[in-house]
Protein backbone atom coordinates (compact mmCIF):
# COMPACT_ATOMS: atom_id res chain seq x y z
CA UNK A 1 0.00 0.00 0.00
CA UNK A 2 1.38 3.41 -0.98
CA UNK A 3 1.24 6.21 1.56
CA UNK A 4 2.28 9.84 1.41
CA UNK A 5 5.20 9.09 3.72
CA UNK A 6 6.52 6.41 1.38
CA UNK A 7 9.67 7.71 -0.35
CA UNK A 8 9.85 4.88 -2.92
CA UNK A 9 8.82 6.95 -5.92
CA UNK A 10 5.89 8.56 -4.09
CA UNK A 11 5.38 12.26 -3.62
CA UNK A 12 6.52 12.21 0.00
CA UNK A 13 5.08 14.20 2.92
CA UNK A 14 5.96 17.57 1.33
CA UNK A 15 2.88 17.23 -0.91
CA UNK A 16 0.81 18.28 2.09
CA UNK A 17 2.39 21.74 1.94
CA UNK A 18 1.01 22.57 -1.53
CA UNK A 19 -2.42 23.65 -0.23
CA UNK A 20 -0.69 25.84 2.37
CA UNK A 21 1.47 27.46 -0.31
CA UNK A 22 -1.56 28.16 -2.52
CA UNK A 23 -3.49 29.58 0.44
CA UNK A 24 -0.57 31.90 1.20
CA UNK A 25 -0.41 33.02 -2.44
CA UNK A 26 -4.16 33.73 -2.58
CA UNK A 27 -4.06 35.56 0.76
CA UNK A 28 -1.12 37.66 -0.45
CA UNK A 29 -2.88 38.61 -3.70
CA UNK A 30 -6.08 39.55 -1.87
CA UNK A 31 -4.10 41.64 0.63
CA UNK A 32 -2.27 43.51 -2.13
CA UNK A 33 -5.52 44.14 -4.02
CA UNK A 34 -7.29 45.41 -0.92
CA UNK A 35 -4.47 47.83 -0.14
CA UNK A 36 -4.24 49.21 -3.67
CA UNK A 37 -6.84 48.66 -6.38
CA UNK A 38 -9.96 47.96 -4.33
CA UNK A 39 -9.50 51.16 -2.31
CA UNK A 40 -10.29 53.20 -5.38
CA UNK A 41 -6.61 54.06 -5.82
CA UNK A 42 -6.52 55.89 -2.52
CA UNK A 43 -3.43 55.46 -0.45
CA UNK A 44 -3.58 54.60 3.25
CA UNK A 45 -2.76 58.25 4.02
CA UNK A 46 -6.14 59.27 2.58
CA UNK A 47 -8.11 57.08 4.96
CA UNK A 48 -7.72 59.52 7.86
CA UNK A 49 -8.82 62.47 5.71
CA UNK A 50 -12.28 60.90 5.39
CA UNK A 51 -12.82 60.80 9.16
CA UNK A 52 -13.57 64.48 9.64
CA UNK A 53 -16.39 66.49 8.13
CA UNK A 54 -16.35 66.96 4.40
CA UNK A 55 -15.88 70.37 2.81
CA UNK A 56 -19.60 70.77 2.05
CA UNK A 57 -20.95 69.58 5.39
CA UNK A 58 -22.78 72.03 7.65
CA UNK A 59 -20.19 71.52 10.37
CA UNK A 60 -17.37 72.44 7.99
CA UNK A 61 -19.29 75.52 6.82
CA UNK A 62 -19.82 76.54 10.43
CA UNK A 63 -16.10 76.17 11.10
CA UNK A 64 -15.27 78.35 8.10
CA UNK A 65 -17.71 81.05 9.25
CA UNK A 66 -16.15 81.02 12.72
CA UNK A 67 -12.64 81.19 11.27
CA UNK A 68 -13.65 84.12 9.03
CA UNK A 69 -15.04 86.01 12.04
CA UNK A 70 -18.65 86.03 10.84
CA UNK A 71 -19.86 84.49 14.10
CA UNK A 72 -18.46 84.67 17.64
CA UNK A 73 -17.38 81.76 19.83
CA UNK A 74 -20.67 81.48 21.76
CA UNK A 75 -22.66 81.36 18.55
CA UNK A 76 -20.23 78.78 17.13
CA UNK A 77 -20.59 76.42 20.11
CA UNK A 78 -24.37 76.85 20.26
CA UNK A 79 -24.80 76.01 16.58
CA UNK A 80 -22.24 73.23 16.75
CA UNK A 81 -24.17 71.50 19.53
CA UNK A 82 -27.33 71.59 17.40
CA UNK A 83 -25.50 70.26 14.34
CA UNK A 84 -23.78 67.66 16.48
CA UNK A 85 -27.15 66.26 17.54
CA UNK A 86 -28.44 66.19 13.98
CA UNK A 87 -25.40 65.08 11.97
CA UNK A 88 -23.01 63.73 14.58
CA UNK A 89 -19.26 64.01 14.53
CA UNK A 90 -16.44 61.52 14.72
CA UNK A 91 -13.93 64.01 16.14
CA UNK A 92 -14.16 65.19 19.72
CA UNK A 93 -15.16 68.70 20.80
CA UNK A 94 -11.49 69.69 20.92
CA UNK A 95 -10.92 68.71 17.26
CA UNK A 96 -10.92 71.19 14.44
CA UNK A 97 -14.24 71.56 12.72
Amino acid sequence: MQTLANWDGGPGPWILFFPLIWAAVVLGVVTVLRRTVWRGRRGPWRAMADVGPSGDSPIAMLGRRFAAGEIDEDEYWRRLSVLDEQFGRTAGKGGAA
